[in-house]
């Protein structure tokens, strides 16, 4: 469900309440959290790597954008905590971007300066999850609002599809 953003940018935060039948808790965790094989099956990675800068697990990103818009990056940090409430293991993960001198922009990909992200994940009761997310960024450049907004409706759900198909392959892969 969009919520637009408090900002005038006319630019949405996101809030998303969804299932992946099938795949365990954990396991998703675990799919989501592994960028080695975030690589194997996000077609839209073209870079994604973890360093450690003052101390400090720090995520770099680029994201393919289609033609003819220019690709983005990301650099953030995450943090996973698996938490007990009220006899539920729930996973929660926040990332959010950070200012790092050590990665500086690159030639021709403009920087996501904002991005935020929480993600809360149960077990739905059966054999697979519940998921809960939040997410906002502000791609930056020129790229005309309703065009973000309608990817971010659209590439959300079709995320979650692929995570449940990574699921689904990642016991075979590691």
């Amino acid at each position: 469900l969009p919520v637009l953003f408090p900002q005038q940018s006319e630019l949405y935060e996101y809030k998303l309440f969804g299932g992946l039948a099938d795949c365990p808790p954990k396991q998703c965790v675990d799919v989501y959290m592994d960028l080695g094989f975030r690589k194997k099956w996000d077609q839209y990675v073209k870079e994604l790597y973890e360093k450690t800068y003052d101390g400090e697990k720090v995520i770099y990103w680029e994201v393919k954008y289609p033609f003819p818009l220019t690709n983005r990056d990301y650099v953030y940090i995450r943090e996973c905590r698996e938490m007990d409430v009220d006899g539920r293991k729930i996973w929660v993960v926040l990332a959010q971007s950070v200012s790092v001198p050590q990665c500086p922009e690159k030639p021709g990909v403009i920087r996501v300066k904002t991005y935020k992200q929480s993600l809360a994940i149960e077990s739905d009761g059966k054999t697979g999850s519940k998921v809960y997310m939040y997410y906002f960024d502000n791609p930056g450049g020129k790229i005309p609002s309703r065009l973000v907004n309608w990817a971010a409706k659209s590439g959300v759900p079709a995320f979650l599809k692929d995570m449940q198909k990574a699921c689904r392959n990642y016991s075979k892969s590691t």
